[in-house]
């Protein structure tokens, strides 16, 4: 008959430490598995010949010219510049550096063109504004005919106060010889501001003529552009 302590509860069964420890030690001692490696790429590139060469390793042949790094299912991994030399590398960096101001170049005229779209929409209005441009111009310049005639009526004056003096109009008086004087400078000055309005003239027309040769690239036929 089993002997029964009272004051003592019944516990299960525990696995002393001392057995687990050299379990924890061995588990310690296992090697960690190492990592799988990368698989190795396979790099590919056109010759000078026009040959595609591939490798497991940058090509030579290739060293001239842009070479590709494949993974195994055969995407690029990455790209590899060719390697330059320094007058390569100077020729290399002229050629972006133009092609950069090209762009901006192509830029910068396609800003002009929407611009000019909007501008004029139509040959109708492209015309109008070339209209009201040389109606302005002509018309400062029918203010400086109207002062050359005044100018005219002046001289006639001018030539009466020295009809007695036209043979030595150094013996004139002063006040009418400077009136004689100012009175060329006047027409001089009126005749020369004349002639750079009629060159302004040309120039808005030249300024016209050339937007309208481009404008009829961009309006529809419609509008007044080519029909293509």
């Amino acid at each position: 008959m089993p002997i029964h302590k009272p004051g003592l509860a019944a516990r299960p069964f525990a696995t002393p430490w001392v057995l687990l420890l050299p379990m924890a030690l061995w588990a310690g001692a296992v090697p960690a598995q190492p990592a799988p490696a990368p698989a190795a790429g396979i790099y590919s590139c056109t010759d000078a010949r026009g040959r595609t060469l591939t490798a497991d390793r940058p090509i030579a042949e290739c060293v001239d010219r842009e070479q590709r790094e494949l993974s195994p299912s055969g995407t690029t991994r990455r790209r590899i510049e060719p390697t330059y030399t320094a007058r390569e590398l100077a020729e290399r960096e002229d050629r972006a550096r133009e092609a950069a101001l090209q762009a901006a170049r192509l830029t910068d005229e396609r800003r002009r063109e929407r611009a000019l779209l909007v501008r004029y929409p139509n040959a109708e209005v492209h015309d109008r504004e070339r209209a009201e441009a040389l109606v302005q111009i002509d018309a400062v310049i029918q203010a400086a005919k109207k002062r050359l005639a005044e100018l005219a009526e002046d001289r006639h004056k001018i030539d009466e106060e020295l009809e007695f003096y036209k043979h030595d109009v150094s013996k004139a008086p002063g006040a009418v010889r400077r009136k004689l004087e100012d009175n060329a400078q006047s027409v001089a000055v009126q005749n020369r501001f004349i002639g750079e309005q009629e060159d302004e003239k040309k120039r808005v027309n030249a300024r016209f003529d050339e937007e309208r040769t481009r404008l009829k690239q961009l309006w529809s036929p419609q509008n007044g552009g080519i029909k293509r």
